[in-house]
């Protein structure tokens, strides 16, 4: 059986972070392992308090799970404090860890700010070049490459910025702009546009951490990039359709079975 271990923040209302990645893994019928890094209070509406862990827990939580359970990926989504996203990095770089995905969460669905500006500047600076894929939506491409997006081709000159820094692989994501939703991957050598309709919806918590987990979960079943990102859109695409409507603000995905997933 496949693995995927997701390092990443907890969402006490299940949509985002943690919960969300594993509920992806199990879909595409990937075992999930995971090392939190965060604790938060939160629901569709607010996230009303977060706790971020000590580094040398997250560190212990990463070592302790390799020791027994190697990954065939891997998923970076939340971290908090400059001092989780160094311990991140030294611990990434010890492992040499196959297929990182490195999800930039900045900032909540609901506007709260996620990460700290040092640890930002680790991430750009120390993560970025360990990452195998890096997705992050507008404003964060933004934050990273100081590139001002409000075009598909922005899309493009900010994924090639990103991999200029290090990533192997960009794939930046265009929801916030107007018009179908594309996505621009750069993998080095060349641009895919990955396109979906947009869905008209206000249910949309954790579509950053559910993409970037699906892709984890493709390459961890020996997908290539370029397929991985395509299943994974198009799974994500499909979870906000069948969304269960649950809550008063941006709701839950569906995560329901993926292709090539085991039955649940």
């Amino acid at each position: 059986m496949r693995t995927a271990l997701t390092i990443a923040g907890s969402d006490s209302s299940g949509g985002a972070g943690i919960q969300a990645d594993l509920k992806t893994f199990a879909a595409h019928g990937v075992f999930g392992m995971s090392a939190i890094t965060a604790v938060t209070a939160q629901n569709t509406q607010i996230v009303a308090r977060v706790l971020a862990l000590p580094a040398d827990m997250v560190t212990a939580q990463i070592d302790t799970v390799l020791a027994d359970i190697p990954p065939d990926a891997t998923k970076i989504g939340m971290l908090a404090t400059a001092a989780i996203a160094e311990a991140v990095a030294v611990a990434l770089a010890r492992h040499h860890l196959p297929h990182v995905v490195l999800d930039t969460v900045m900032v909540a669905k609901g506007g709260a700010r996620l990460l700290d500006d040092e640890a930002v500047a680790i991430l750009r600076d120390r993560l970025l070049p360990l990452a195998a894929l890096v997705t992050p939506n507008v404003p964060e491409a933004e934050a990273l490459t100081g590139i001002s997006i409000r075009t598909v081709a922005d899309l493009e000159r900010a994924a090639v910025a990103l991999v200029s820094r290090g990533a192997r692989a960009a794939l930046v994501k265009g929801g916030h702009l107007e018009g179908p939703a594309v996505d621009v991957l750069h993998d080095g050598t060349g641009v895919t546009h990955l396109t979906a309709a947009r869905i008209d919806t206000r249910h949309t918590h954790g579509t950053g951490c559910t993409l970037s987990s699906a892709i984890a979960a493709r390459l961890a079943m020996g997908d290539d990039l370029v397929s991985a990102c395509r299943a994974a859109k198009a799974y994500v695409s499909k979870a906000i359709a069948r969304a269960p409507g649950l809550g008063h603000g941006h709701g839950p995905l569906r995560h329901e079975k993926g292709r090539g997933s085991f039955p649940l």
